[in-house]
């Protein structure tokens, strides 16, 4: 699978590992920074993510910042992102089983890099069920579609 990955500078650190561990799982891995712990503006990043995979230039895309809530808030504004926020294997199952999830964004300094392994195993690991989701993701798609005009 061809994934894309990037943080701020909250997520960083947990972005290193988790992109060698996303590797040791098969997958090739394209990195959008940020490229050091300086302090960088998060919508930036996200947007660039959110946008590679919407575009399908990426089957999905993994987002750090210090919790995951930031760059999921901005990696949701691109049509065609969808971007959950995990914090347990529970969360990121739900993600990508029930919510096919496109970008997943977890949290750099809320959870050590074992957590986040489980939560990229999981992720990687699952696909989208479909069935009865199709429809909750196609209203999602078409309350998107009135807000992007």
């Amino acid at each position: 699978m061809r994934v894309v990955i990037g943080s701020d500078h909250g997520g960083f650190e947990a972005k290193e590992p988790a992109k060698k561990y996303i590797q040791s799982l098969g997958h090739d891995v394209t990195d959008f920074g940020c490229h050091s712990p300086a302090s960088v503006d998060y919508p930036d990043i996200a947007q660039l993510v959110a946008e590679s995979v919407a575009r399908g230039e990426f089957e999905r895309g993994v987002l750090l910042d210090g919790f995951g809530g930031a760059v999921a808030l901005a990696a949701n504004k691109v049509p065609g992102a969808r971007a959950v926020a995990a914090y347990n294997s529970v969360s990121a199952f739900m993600a990508i089983a029930h919510d096919n999830a496109n970008v997943l964004c977890l949290g750099g300094k809320t959870h050590g890099e074992l957590a986040i392994q489980e939560m990229l195993k999981v992720y990687f690991g699952e696909s989208f069920e479909g069935g009865r989701h199709e429809r909750r993701l196609a209203k999602i798609a078409a309350i998107e579609a009135r807000y992007s005009r």
